[in-house]
């Protein structure tokens, strides 16, 4: 059977945000249904290495379905050399048979999927009308959730910031001539994000970047860039006002500094936890309950969200033709 390879720019011209969103509403909703299967991700850390690996499997059931993989290394150290912090690859095998069809570039797949999640979870979570976005960073996931919000919402504008100011103004300038909407370069995060109601945190802080006192009431964040047990994004004032929301509760409960910081600070417990994306889907779990709820999206990743956005990418490129085929 012959091996499709997907590079980052073939990734980039299959996978489109809408689409992306789309699939990953299916995939989500099959998992909290029991129609796809996987276990939490395996990190391994040397402590001799300048990064770290996470390994994710997962099935999805259905005549499009299959088993799915993804290695990605993650190297604080990359941007300062012009690459993305997030290396590997993502394999797709058969679900019938398991023989490998598709190796993706990872890099690509997570920077597309993370930004079309939050999407996803603005879409569930968010007031109705909800346009003035703020997003806190300046890096690849702060670029790609700028896209991806305009190519998938109304907005009203875009207001950005960074610990470098001069950067975040440099970056606002690089994505303006492609957005139809403002977006303005903060000289703090307090005033990027003021009256703002998406919130967008993508950093690789291990300290916290906002701050309830500085979120308005009725606002939607999407706490993108802390997935390990000792980084936060957000205050622990801010874990313990909100609704929290996550993609799956035994990632959150092991991994997501956000929240255990907060349990660890005494201010937050089980009780802020509303449930997963899933079983809003599915209408099991309410989400917002009122305009003045804060809600929170707390972002780590599932398996089974890049392997539905990868079957989706495997099928666009086997319809236009796109991707290289090796003899395996």
């Amino acid at each position: 059977m012959p091996l499709l390879v997907l590079s980052a720019p073939d990734v980039r011209r299959l996978l489109g945000y809408p689409d992306c969103v789309a699939v990953l509403r299916s995939g989500l909703s099959a998992l909290a249904a029991g129609r796809a299967d996987q276990p939490l991700r395996v990190i391994i850390r040397p402590g001799v290495a300048p990064g770290l690996m996470g390994v994710m499997p997962a099935y999805l059931g259905g005549p499009a379905g299959g088993y799915g993989i993804k290695a990605l290394t993650i190297t604080p150290g990359n941007p300062a050399a012009g690459l993305d912090a997030h290396q590997g690859v993502m394999i797709v095998c058969d679900g019938p048979t398991g023989v490998p069809r598709a190796v993706l570039n990872a890099s690509a797949l997570t920077e597309i999927r993370t930004a079309a999640m939050s999407v996803l979870a603005t879409d569930l979570l968010a007031r109705p009308g909800a346009g003035d976005l703020a997003v806190i960073g300046t890096g690849v996931q702060a670029r790609a959730h700028i896209r991806a919000f305009s190519a998938t919402r109304p907005l009203r504008r875009i207001r950005v910031a960074g610990r470098d100011a001069a950067r975040a103004a440099d970056f606002a300038a690089g994505l303006q001539d492609e957005i139809p909407v403002p977006i303005t370069a903060c000289s703090s995060v307090a005033d990027a994000v003021d009256s703002a109601d998406i919130i967008v945190t993508a950093t690789n802080s291990a300290e916290p970047v906002l701050r309830r006192a500085w979120i308005s009431l009725g606002a939607h964040v999407n706490a993108v860039g802390a997935c390990f047990p000792a980084a936060r994004e957000l205050d622990s004032e801010t874990v313990a006002a909100a609704a929290l929301f996550c993609d799956s509760r035994a990632g959150l409960t092991s991994e997501s500094g956000d929240y255990l910081l907060a349990v660890a600070d005494g201010r937050a417990g089980p009780e802020v936890i509303r449930g997963e994306l899933g079983e809003v889907l599915a209408g099991a779990v309410p989400g917002r309950r009122s305009d003045a709820e804060i809600t929170v999206f707390e972002s780590l990743g599932l398996a089974v969200e890049d392997l539905a956005a990868a079957l989706h990418a495997c099928a666009a490129a086997a319809a236009a033709g796109v991707g290289a085929r090796v003899d395996f």
